[in-house]
């Protein structure tokens, strides 16, 4: 008799974990975070897809992986919430249209006599989260590793806003540093900006815009040009820089609808419109020659971004006779690209930081 349970039990269990288990939590995260863009019924139909059930279910078991970086979350917590670390920074400055803050670090030299030269920290979060205090640790190392100040604006994310806005905000907080160096004491025409992943994105995005002299920034054309003199380069960190290519990643592992990006995007049709790539083919040449370098890191075990992503817009940069570097890191994930640059202890914060900073020394000698 106990046989018989054995021998009934197994293809229970086994169904269960290979059925059961795919369908709900597939089915849980198209719930909560989008069903398929299809009319009606067919929204379902699409979404218990057998590829797209087990392709889902992948990607939302290789999120658990977050949970290895627990002691770090506590670590910025701690930091962030201690108010004997204030010396080190200026914590919720105001800029902007839409009132967002922005935190400024200071570098650990003691002469602050002499303005230091300014690095704008873009944080990723896919277009639809991130917060400044989540990089306090990181934009600290920042400022001890390249000696300079380092500022980490806040912008309005999908479904607050559309990436436009974002756009605008990454702008707002350039003028902001532009018209207030000499309060602070940081060099404001010694600007290079940084960006993690959908930061990348933003940032090449929106010194494009710039160059464009883009109506919808809402920029007077007199800041955007103090802006685009001051910024001496872009630092890509495994980087969004053709939207449409990306997708299609998405849709390989099934997760383009429950992704902010084509939401934040207002749609398919208009990812052209917010790609990087899609304006450098428009630019002119005299406009081609004002977008400053780019230099661009990439980890080779990237699965949310691809490596391919920073090696073609690379090429791209290159063909149309614009400096760019580009180094492929090996197994290095997404991920570990901004959390190992928040502690020396972490395994790629030497290799990451040697890059960045012998990329950080040609642009801030540009100047």
């Amino acid at each position: 008799m106990s046989g018989l349970k054995y021998r009934i039990s197994l293809p229970v269990a086994a169904g269960v974990l290979l059925v059961g288990l795919p369908y709900s939590i597939s089915l849980a995260a198209q719930w909560l975070y989008g069903w398929p863009n299809k009319p009606g019924f067919k929204k379902y139909i699409e979404a218990i897809k057998p590829r797209r059930i087990y392709c889902l279910t992948r990607a939302v078991l290789e999120t658990l992986k977050y949970l290895q970086y627990g002691r770090l979350y506590f670590q910025w917590k701690s930091w962030y919430k201690n108010e004997g670390n204030r010396k080190h920074y200026e914590k919720g400055i105001t800029f902007g249209r839409r009132g967002n803050k922005l935190d400024l670090y200071h570098p650990p030299s003691s002469d602050r006599n002499a303005p230091a030269p300014l690095v704008v920290f873009v944080y990723g979060g896919g277009w639809g989260s991130g917060d400044r205090s989540i990089y306090c640790l990181l934009a600290r190392q920042m400022a001890k590793e390249l000696n300079a100040a380092v500022i980490c604006p806040d912008y309005c994310t999908y479904p607050k806003c559309n990436v436009l806005a974002m756009v605008q905000d990454v702008a707002d907080s350039l003028v902001w540093a532009q018209e207030n160096g000499p309060k602070y004491n940081f060099d404001n025409n010694n600007m290079v900006i940084i960006g993690h992943s959908a930061g990348a994105h933003l940032s090449a995005l929106t010194i494009l815009f710039l160059i464009d002299a883009r109506e919808e920034l809402f920029v007077e054309a007199n800041k955007q040009r103090d802006v685009l003199l001051a910024v001496r380069g872009i630092i890509g960190l495994s980087g969004v820089y053709n939207i449409m290519d990306h997708y299609k990643h998405e849709q390989r592992r099934a997760v383009e609808y429950v992704s902010t990006m084509h939401k934040a995007m207002n749609g398919v049709e208009n990812f052209p419109y917010y790609s990087p790539t899609h304006w450098l083919s428009k630019f002119s040449a005299d406009k081609l020659s004002r977008v400053p370098p780019f230099a661009l890191l990439h980890g080779t075990n990237d699965i949310i971004v691809p490596s391919e992503a920073s090696v073609k817009f690379s090429e791209m940069l290159q063909s149309l006779s614009i400096k760019a570097s580009l180094y492929l890191l090996p197994g290095l994930d997404h991920t570990e690209m901004v959390t190992d640059l928040m502690a020396p202890d972490r395994h790629f914060f030497s290799p990451i930081y040697s890059c960045i900073k012998q990329e950080y020394k040609k642009l801030k000698e540009s100047c």
